[in-house]
């Protein structure tokens, strides 16, 4: 089976979640620049997940580009992860609106770590699909960041009912780790 409509459905629904999470952005009433002041923690919360999207196109296109064959468990990965992303902009108007709250902010940091897992299980039937030789299992390696970020939403859940500040900070950690670019798909496509 061949992989350009799993990309095409997954490209078009992460477009669609970025047109969400910015249609939850109101418009204030009022002309001047004070009126804008009250939506920051909403338009904040929208540029972390803005990016976060960013980060999951950039690196499922990337992942998708060394998958050699999609089966029906790549199929169903992919729903499971796009489920999750598609939870993304309820949790970030949630937070947005109630200002980085407590609650709020431990529903936001368990939808990334139900998003980071569900990349992790598209990866892993994606290697099991072409073998644990596959041109993705060499570049994917030992994974790092994929290891340490679920630990960091953790904590951040943890620490969110107590100094909702502290898990913010934890989230745009992680979403800083993964901006820096990884280059270990691109050097084993120069390798072939």
């Amino acid at each position: 089976m061949g992989k350009n409509r799993l990309e095409a459905f997954s490209d078009g629904v992460l477009a669609i979640i970025i047109t969400i999470m910015v249609l939850e952005m109101k418009v204030p009433h009022g002309e001047t620049v004070a009126a804008l002041l009250p939506l920051a923690p909403v338009f904040l919360s929208y540029v972390l997940s803005f990016v976060y999207v960013g980060i999951y196109w950039n690196n499922h296109h990337h992942m998708l580009h060394l998958a050699g064959k999609v089966n029906g468990a790549v199929l169903w990965a992919n729903l499971h992860l796009l489920f999750w992303l598609s939870v993304l902009p309820f949790a970030t108007g949630w937070m947005g609106e109630n200002h980085f709250a407590g609650g709020p902010s431990a529903l936001y940091g368990a939808v990334l770590l139900m998003a980071a897992a569900a990349y992790w299980i598209l990866q892993q039937a994606i290697i099991r699909g072409d073998g644990t030789n596959s041109t993705l299992a060499r570049a994917v390696g030992r994974d790092w960041k994929g290891r340490i970020s679920p630990a960091i939403y953790v904590v951040g859940i943890a620490v969110s009912l107590h100094a909702a500040w502290a898990a913010q900070c934890l989230y745009a950690a992680v979403a800083l780790l993964w901006l820096v670019p990884d280059r270990r798909i691109e050097r084993v496509l120069d390798a072939r």
